[in-house]
Order: structure tokens, then C-alpha cells, then sequence
């Protein structure tokens, strides 16, 4: 009898982590819908010539929930600005921001998020932080410059990084016509990051 009941109680908690996730899936979905939506847009595409026409949509790693992680957040005091460099030879002004510490199967690593000086003078970036990172699938299965990841501010001490949505730089597609900020040294992971974009056959996929 009390198998049973142990049953019944586990039902409603399992629908409701189900739920949960279904969330944080779809928003995934979204983001992989959007980007794709973005570069099949003529006017938004960084894609030029047979690249263009021949896109269809890309390829992304399975959706992982694992590569989805609540990282402790620490601000920076008092940031200077510096000079990014870019794929160009130039430099983009950046500022520190804060530190994400995460765990991902059972170990922990740390990555420094940034503000773009130009964007936050802007009222619709003011609150956005700009993730670039690398990891150990690139030059394999993503772009050998590492991946980007888009976040806002967070209001505590806390913020999710979901490496689910992270992408390529325009540059991974079109080195000509644009000025794409090189990862720091600082953001080199010793892992693989299976999640968001891939880098294969993407103009044929």
C-alpha cells in the first residue's frame, strides 16, 4: 500500500518538473527559431551571395538541459574600461562587469561577463551583458573563435547562463563584412560545451 501512495505523490511532482522544463525549452526553441529567422531576413543576415541562397537553417546540438546552469554571480567594483580586440586588428570598448561561477558535471569554472560601452549608451542595451566564450568543441563541431552569449543583468546574486542559446559571431560566416570581439584569455573553457550552435555544413544543412 504505501508503494502506492509514494506513487501518487511522485505523479504531480514529476508533472510539475516537466512543466518546468517544457519552459525552458521552449524558450530555447525560440531562440533557435529567431536566429534562424534572422538569417534567412535579407536585410538582417550577415550571409552574402550562394552563402544566402543556399541557407536553409543551422544545425544545433541537441537541447541539454545540463548545459543550462544557475551561476553564482559576483559584480565588479569599480570596472575600467579597455579595448577588446576584434577579428579586424581593431578594438571595441568593453568594461568588466561581473564573474559567473557554474558547475557542470560536478566541477566548477568561472567566466567574466562584459558591457559594451558603445551599446549601453543605447536605453534598449543598457541592462545587456555580453558573454564570449571558448571551449573545447571549437574548431570541431563550432567555430574555432569561440561563441557568444547574450544576458541581462541580474537583480541578485545569482544569474542562469544557458549555453543552449549561445551562438556564433557573425564573423563565423562573413569575415569581410564585420568586426567581431576576440574572447579573452579569461574565457577559455577546458570542457565541452555541447549546446547551441554548430559549425557544420550550416550554408547546406
Amino acid at each position: 500500500m504505501k508503494k502506492y501512495i509514494l506513487i501518487f505523490l511522485l505523479l504531480p511532482l514529476l508533472a510539475f518538473s516537466q512543466k518546468i522544463d517544457s519552459k525552458e525549452v521552449m524558450a530555447v526553441k525560440k531562440f533557435q527559431k529567431d536566429l534562424d529567422k534572422e538569417y534567412l531576413d535579407p536585410k538582417e543576415t550577415p550571409l552574402r551571395g550562394d552563402n544566402f541562397k543556399n541557407f536553409k537553417k543551422h544545425p544545433f546540438f541537441p537541447i541539454d538541459m545540463k548545459y543550462r546552469v544557475v551561476a553564482k554571480f559576483v559584480k565588479t567594483e569599480d570596472p575600467k574600461p579597455f579595448d577588446l580586440p576584434t577579428s579586424s586588428g581593431k578594438t571595441k570598448s568593453y568594461r568588466e562587469y561581473g564573474k559567473a561561477t557554474f558547475k557542470i558535471d560536478g566541477k566548477s569554472y568561472t567566466l567574466t561577463l562584459y558591457q559594451s560601452l558603445d551599446l549601453i549608451k543605447q536605453e534598449k542595451y543598457k541592462n545587456d551583458l555580453f558573454l564570449p566564450f571558448r571551449d573545447a568543441t571549437n574548431e570541431k563541431e563550432t567555430y574555432g573563435g569561440g561563441k557568444y552569449l547574450d544576458l541581462k543583468i541580474p537583480k541578485g546574486n545569482t544569474i542562469v547562463l544557458d549555453f543552449n542559446q549561445s551562438y556564433h559571431p557573425y564573423c563565423a560566416y562573413n569575415a569581410y563584412d564585420y568586426n567581431c570581439p576576440i574572447v579573452p584569455e579569461e574565457n577559455k573553457l577546458p570542457v565541452e560545451i555541447r549546446a547551441g550552435v554548430m559549425y557544420e555544413d550550416i550554408y547546406h544543412h
